[in-house]
């Protein structure tokens, strides 16, 4: 990938190694120009809700881990279908996760807000597939 496939993306894990790893593979691919980590879903809707009149730091995608303490994946989409619409149609959901509970997939891959799930570790061939889904999306 030369030219990025988003502007910013918003990486959101309680687990730092998994957020190093995700960053590195985004920076290596050349995916994203830029990256904002954020260590909970709490954090995660704080910033959003900060940033929303700021339309260039509102997220392209988000990489959501479904399982952190007091705000996982699922409140996180619940807040997150709160946010005015602008938000809602710019910010794709990717769900970014090790979970590998059947009813918590099912559950979260039905959301409105979710295109794609992907198991960790994030991997630069997982990273084609979402950018072919952003171009289907967006035609």
């Amino acid at each position: 990938m030369n030219t990025p496939a988003v502007e910013l993306v918003m990486l959101v894990d309680d687990n730092d190694t998994d957020n190093f790893i995700s960053k590195r593979i985004i920076e290596l691919t050349q995916f994203a120009e830029n990256i904002v980590i954020r260590n909970s879903g709490k954090s995660a809707l704080e910033y959003l809700e900060e940033e929303k009149d700021n339309d260039s730091n509102i997220p392209n995608l988000i990489f959501l881990d479904i399982n952190m303490p007091i705000v996982d994946g699922f409140v996180f989409l619940y807040e997150f279908g709160k946010f005015p619409e602008h938000i809602k149609k710019k910010s794709k959901v990717v769900i970014l996760s090790s979970s590998d509970n059947k009813r918590d997939i099912d559950r979260i891959v039905n959301n409105d807000y979710v295109i794609k799930f992907l198991t960790k570790p994030l991997a630069a061939d997982a990273l084609k597939d979402v950018q072919a889904l952003l171009d289907s999306i967006k035609n």
